[in-house]
C-alpha cells in the first residue's frame, strides 16, 4: 500500500507525503508568511527587531541566513517538486549579498604579488587603531590569475557577511551605490567587528563597507581601526566562509534531488553559480597575509608564502577584500585568515566541489585544492576530538593575530605547525563555549558520511554521537534538554569537555536531530534515530507559536545596552541620524533608534533595575533549521 501511495504522490507532483514532510510544509509556509522576509525578499536575521547577538539588530541579515534560505528552498524542491524557489533564493542572494561589480570598483588594480599590507591584531578595542607596517613580509596570492582566467574579471564572487536590510543606520550602501544616506531604501552593506578578540557585539562601532568620509569623522571610520599617515576613501567586504560553504552544500543536495527527479536542467544555471562561489571560497584556505604555514612565530622572520605554502586548507573564520574608491592611482587588497575553527568546517562541501560534476569549479587547481581540503578537514576533526567525543576549538598560524611566539605548552602541540586554540577568533564569550557549534559542524560531517560512507568520518561520529546521546534528556515525550554551554581543559591528545548548562533550544535541537538522523540512516543506529524522532516530535508539539517553533528565553546580556564603546579621546564623528560617536559613548548612545523599538520598554525597565526581560525570538536560521530537520527525517526514513 505504501508503495502505491508513493507512486500516486509522484504522479501528482509531490515527491514525499508523510508526517515529517507535512511538518516541513507547515513550517515552510509560516516562514514565507509571518514577517521573515523584507519587501525585496531578503531573509531578516529574525522577525523581531530588538535582538542583539552577532548582528546587533533583528532586521539586519547575514550570509548565514541567506545560506539557510537556499537550503530551505532546495528541500522544498525535493518535497514539493518546485525548483523555481531554489533558483529564486540564489538570485536574491546574488543580487543583494554578493557585491556587484560596481560595488568593487577598483578590483582590477589588485596586485597578487602584494595582496595586502600587514597590520597587527591587538588584544582589546582600546589598543586600536592598529599601525600599518609596510616592512612586514607578505606572501603571494596564487589564486587571482587563475580566477581571472576562469571568469574574465577581478571581482570576487562571495557573500559579504552583514546587511542592514531596512537601512536603520542610514548609510545607504545599496548594491552599486556608496553612502547615499538615510533616505535610500535598504539593504545597506555594513560591518561591525574589527578590533580584536575581546570586541563583543556590545563594543562595536558599526561602519559602512563603502567609506567615502560622508559619515563618521574626518577620515570616515577608518582611523578607529588602522593607524596610517593618510587615509583614502575605500570599499571593503568580509566573508563568513561557513555560510558560503553551507550554500554550496545546499546546492549539492538540490543537484542530487533534481537529477533524481529528471529536473537537473531547471537548476543547472544556479548550480554553476554555486560552483563559482566554491572557486572563490578557496581564499578561506589561506593564511591572512599569505605567509608560510607552520611555526610562523615572528611577523618579520616568518616568510611570505609562494604557491600552496601559505595554504592551511581549512575553512578560516573569514576572508576579506577591498580597494580604493578613486581610480586615479587605484589599488585593491585581499586577505585570507590564519585561524580555523572546527565549527566552520564543511567536509560535504569540500567533497562536492572536488567530486560532483555539477559543482566542480572552473579554476585550474580548484578540484585538487578542495580534495586536499577535504582530507585536511577530516584530519582536523581527528586532532580536535576530545576524550568524551565533542570537538574543541581550532588552530592558528598567527598567535594573537600578529604571528607572536605562543607559550611553550602551546607550541609543543601543533597541527601542520599551527597552534591549538580552545577559543579561536573571539573570547567574549569564548568561541567554543556555545554548544551550537557542535551540531552545526558535525551535521556536515554526518552528511558527508551519509554520502560517502567514509570510515574515518564514521569513527569520529561514533564517538560524538555517544557523547551527545548521553547528554540529551527526554522527559516522557513532553520535553527535552540538551547542552547549551561547554567548558574545556587540556589540549589535543588529552582534551576534555564538560557541559556547563543545558537548555531546550529549538535551533540547536533541530541541528542535533538532523545530525543524528543522517548518522542513524547510514549506520543503522536505532537509538540515534529514536532520539532524533523524539526531539522533533517534542519541539513540534510543545513549542508551536503563531510564527513558527520557539521557546521563551531570558538574555543575560541586555544590561550591556549601557556598555561603554571605546572611542579614542579626541575622536568625534556622527552617524547619519546624528548620533555622536565620541569617547564615553555606549552601545545605546550610538544606536538611539532602539528607544523607538516596540520591545524597548522591557529592556529599559531592566536597565532601571528590573529583572532581565524574556522574549520569544524567531531567528531565520533556527526556523529554517527546524523545517529542514523535520523534512530531512521524513525523507531519510519515509515517515
Amino acid at each position: 500500500m505504501k508503495a502505491s501511495i508513493l507512486v500516486l504522490s509522484y504522479i501528482v507532483g509531490i515527491a514525499y507525503a508523510g508526517v515529517y514532510t507535512d511538518r516541513f510544509n507547515v513550517q515552510y509556509n509560516k516562514i514565507h508568511s509571518k514577517g521573515y522576509f523584507s519587501p525585496d525578499g531578503i531573509p531578516y536575521h529574525s522577525v523581531e527587531t530588538l535582538i542583539v547577538e552577532a548582528p546587533d539588530h533583528g532586521h539586519e541579515t547575514t550570509s548565514e541566513a541567506f545560506s539557510y534560505y537556499v537550503w530551505l528552498e532546495a528541500l522544498n524542491g525535493k518535497i514539493n517538486s518546485d525548483w523555481s524557489t531554489f533558483n529564486k533564493a540564489w538570485d536574491v542572494l546574488e543580487h543583494y549579498i554578493i557585491p556587484v561589480s560596481a560595488s568593487q570598483p577598483t578590483a582590477q588594480f589588485y596586485q597578487p604579488s602584494h595582496p595586502a599590507t600587514f597590520a597587527p591584531e591587538l588584544d582589546t578595542p582600546n589598543q586600536y587603531p592598529s599601525p600599518i607596517d609596510n616592512s612586514i613580509p607578505v606572501g603571494q596570492d596564487p589564486l587571482h590569475q587563475e580566477l581571472v582566467n576562469a571568469y574574465g574579471n577581478s571581482d570576487i564572487y562571495a557573500m559579504h557577511w552583514l546587511l542592514d536590510v531596512d537601512n536603520i543606520y542610514g548609510f545607504g550602501n545599496s548594491p552599486g551605490n556608496c553612502e547615499n544616506g538615510p533616505g535610500t531604501p535598504g539593504p545597506s552593506y555594513i560591518n561591525t567587528f574589527q578590533r580584536g578578540p575581546m570586541e563583543s557585539v556590545w563594543r562595536t562601532v558599526p561602519q559602512p563597507t563603502c567609506d567615502s568620509f560622508k559619515y563618521g569623522g574626518p577620515n570616515g571610520f577608518l582611523d578607529l581601526y588602522t593607524k596610517d599617515n593618510n587615509y583614502a576613501k575605500q570599499w571593503k567586504y568580509t566573508n563568513a566562509p561557513d555560510a558560503d560553504a553551507r550554500a554550496i552544500q545546499a546546492a549539492y543536495w538540490a543537484g542530487q534531488w533534481a537529477q533524481e527527479a529528471g529536473q537537473l536542467g531547471t537548476i543547472s544555471n544556479t548550480l554553476s553559480k554555486a560552483s563559482k562561489m566554491g572557486d572563490y571560497l578557496r581564499y578561506a584556505l589561506f593564511d591572512k597575509y599569505f605567509k608560510q604555514i607552520g611555526n610562523c612565530v615572528s611577523p618579520y622572520s616568518c616568510p611570505g608564502g609562494y604557491g600552496r605554502s601559505s595554504a592551511h586548507y581549512l575553512l578560516g573564520w573569514y576572508f576579506a577584500w577591498g580597494g580604493s574608491l578613486d581610480y586615479n592611482g587605484g589599488w585593491a587588497w585581499r586577505i585570507g585568515d590564519s585561524t580555523a575553527h572546527f565549527g566552520y568546517q564543511n567536509p560535504l562541501a569540500a567533497w562536492a566541489l572536488s567530486h560532483d560534476p555539477n559543482l566542480k569549479p572552473r579554476g585550474a587547481t580548484a578540484v585538487s585544492d578542495w580534495q586536499t581540503s577535504l582530507d585536511r578537514q577530516i584530519e582536523f576533526y581527528e586532532w580536535l576530538q576530545s576524550a568524551e567525543g565533542a570537538f574543541g576549538g581550532g588552530a592558528s598560524n598567527s598567535w594573537n593575530g600578529r604571528y607572536d611566539t605562543p607559550p611553550s605548552d602551546v607550541s609543543q602541540n601543533t597541527f601542520h605547525g599551527m597552534f591549538y586554540d580552545w577559543e579561536p577568533v573571539y573570547h567574549d564569550p569564548p568561541s567554543n563555549r556555545w554548544y551550537g557549534m557542535q551540531p552545526w559542524s558535525v551535521d556536515r560531517l554526518a552528511q558527508y558520511y551519509y554520502v560517502t560512507g567514509d570510515y574515518k568520518a564514521k569513527n569520529l561520529l561514533d564517538k560524538w554521537v555517544n557523547w551527545v546521546l548521553a547528554n540529551i534528556k527526554i522527559d516522557s515525550g513532553k520535553s527535552y534538554t540538551l547542552p547549551e554551554t561547554l567548558s574545556w581543559n587540556g589540549a589535543p591528545g588529552n582534551l576534555h569537555v564538560s557541559v556547563q548548562t543545558y537548555s531546550s533550544d529549538v535551533g540547536t535541537g533541530a541541528a542535533t536531530a538532523r545530525t543524528l538522523s543522517y548518522y542513524a540512516a547510514k549506520a543503522n543506529h536505532a537509538q540515534a534515530k529514536q532520539v532524533a524522532k523524539e526531539m522533533l516530535d517534542i519541539m513540534w508539539t510543545s513549542h508551536q507559536t503563531d510564527k513558527g517553533v520557539s521557546v521563551p528565553e531570558t538574555p543575560d546580556t541586555y544590561h550591556q545596552f549601557n556598555e561603554p564603546v571605546y572611542v579614542p579621546p579626541g575622536w568625534t564623528g556622527r552617524y547619519p541620524n546624528g548620533d555622536v560617536i565620541q569617547n564615553g559613548a555606549t552601545f545605546l548612545s550610538i544606536r538611539s533608534w532602539y528607544k523607538q523599538d516596540p520591545s524597548w520598554p522591557a529592556v529599559e525597565a531592566h536597565l532601571n533595575g528590573g529583572p532581565a526581560p524574556t522574549f520569544t525570538f524567531h531567528r531565520f536560521w533556527a526556523q529554517a533549521d527546524i523545517a529542514i530537520a523535520q523534512g530531512t527525517y521524513g525523507i531519510l526514513f519515509n515517515e
